[in-house]
């Protein structure tokens, strides 16, 4: 007899009292699956009845305190993620201001939600920035009052340690309004010039020496003050303002300095935009540190601003130089007059055949994607490649394999030679797997060239590594 598919309509199909009956026995003994379905039935009793449970649920996990699995972690993200769509769809098209209040309620919760759990994935980090992704949409439909919001933003970033709040002024700027937005500079100045309180001292209370405290704890708070007026200054448009956040210094810093070229390129001043990024963009070969995208897209930006096609097209292949990138690549090509771009091409082509390393040329390969150009650097330099280099080496095979596949060949032997010759037994499932791969490619190699046929090579395995019983079990399950 002929099984049903497990899907909606066959569902559907058994009715209610068999649904109902199977539901009760699948959240059995789940606390996190009842609580979805209690809220499932909560949406259908009202606005207020959803409210209040997702209030005590709330108020629940804010009492907890044992400390959160990468599991439970995970299982409680997907709570909170479950609600903040509960809250911006049940709730949300009828009373926005509701939703909002729950939704910042949520943000509240991130800081005791990170206290007891390592989030190094970013997952609670994820869904608190969901939930201020639903409140950026809600602002526009906000009645709270200008100023009392101000004050709430402000009060939500001061206390902030964990980042749940740093979005909050561009999210609601619109809510703010030139009101709420100024009500919130007074606020972020009258702070960072203020005496320092107990408070801010206490934050730093690990510190034993009162002058080092008292130092950090200025900066803190300075620091604090200064990203709201930076946001303040971003939803008025105002870039001077923007920049007077920072000292001469730090905006030649490179984690800063293409920010503040993107706004002054946007207030129409590229002149000062491209003077900014000269100063920090580095000069050889021997300062990495300031060689970034980011900085070189600020630099492309204001050159084609300015007008200056000649400089674009030598930064850009400049670029293409230093890092095989792709984008860098197409973008020289497309400024070179017609003809022009099938010389630069094969200078491009010449480049990445001997580029250092050959894994980063590999790289350039997959992306861009050029596969012949793969092939020929991987016949032409294969006993240069680190069979270490699985994440890339994997995804360029497979794409090699219908086409070029004796390429694929040799990237699946260089990750076969690393496992073996290396001894790591956990990668022995993926050699076996890439040796059958090899095999079944063999039948399209006509020509080996001066790398050894299938037969020779799994040969010359056998004889290497004859004690590796655990690969060779693997060979024989595949």
């Amino acid at each position: 007899m002929a099984r049903k598919a497990l899907n909606r309509a066959n569902l559907v199909a058994l009715g209610s009292d068999t649904l109902a009956d199977l539901l009760l026995e699948t959240v059995k003994g789940d606390a996190a699956r009842q609580r979805r379905v209690r809220m499932a039935l909560s949406a259908d009793q009202g606005l207020e009845a959803i409210r209040a449970d997702v209030l005590k649920r709330f108020s629940s996990i804010r009492r907890g305190r044992s400390f959160l699995s990468r599991k439970a972690q995970k299982k409680l993200a997907q709570e909170l993620a479950d609600l903040t769509q509960l809250i911006e769809t049940r709730i949300a098209p009828d009373a926005p201001d509701t939703a909002f209040d729950l939704l910042w309620t949520q943000l509240h919760l991130a800081a005791g939600i990170h206290e007891r759990t390592d989030d190094s994935w970013g997952t609670i980090g994820d869904v608190m920035g969901d939930a201020m992704a639903a409140i950026a949409r809600l602002a526009p439909r906000l009645s709270k009052a200008p100023k009392a919001l101000a004050e709430d933003i402000f009060e939500a970033i001061s206390e902030d340690g964990y980042g749940a709040f740093d979005d909050a002024v561009p999210s609601l700027a619109e809510a703010l309004g030139a009101t709420g937005l100024a009500r919130l500079r007074t606020l972020a100045e009258a702070a960072r010039d203020a005496p320092l309180t107990e408070a801010d001292h206490a934050r730093y209370d690990f510190i034993p020496d009162d002058d080092a405290r008292a130092e950090r704890a200025l900066a803190g708070r300075s620091l604090t003050a200064n990203m709201i007026l930076r946001d303040v200054a971003d939803a008025e448009g105002d870039v001077d303002s923007w920049l007077a956040q920072y000292t001469p210094e730090q905006l030649t810093y490179v984690t800063i300095a293409p920010s503040a070229a993107t706004r002054l390129l946007e207030a129409g001043r590229p002149e000062e935009a491209l003077r900014l990024v000269e100063a920090v963009r580095p000069r050889d070969k021997s300062d990495p540190w300031n060689d970034t995208p980011e900085l070189d897209e600020a630099r492309f930006a204001c050159l084609e601003a300015l007008g200056r096609t000649d400089e674009l097209r030598a930064a850009l292949w400049h670029r293409f130089e230093r890092h095989l990138c792709p984008a860098a690549l197409r973008r020289h090509l497309s400024l070179l007059p017609d003809f022009d771009d099938i010389e630069a091409e094969e200078a491009a082509r010449r480049l990445v055949l001997a580029h250092e390393p050959v894994e980063q040329a590999l790289v350039y390969c997959l992306e861009a994607p050029d596969l012949p150009l793969a092939a020929n650097l991987i016949d032409a330099r294969s006993d240069e490649i680190d069979g270490d280099a699985y994440e890339i080496l994997t995804p360029l095979a497979d794409a090699l394999a219908p086409g070029h596949p004796l390429a694929a060949v040799l990237l699946w032997r260089s990750m076969i030679d690393f496992a073996l010759d290396r001894a790591r037994s956990g990668r022995y499932g993926h050699a076996a797997r890439h040796l059958t791969s090899c095999a079944t490619a063999d039948a399209e190699i006509e020509d080996y060239g001066p790398h050894p046929p299938h037969a020779d090579y799994l040969n010359s395995l056998r004889q290497a590594h004859p004690r590796k019983t655990a690969f060779w079990q693997r060979v024989r399950a595949e």
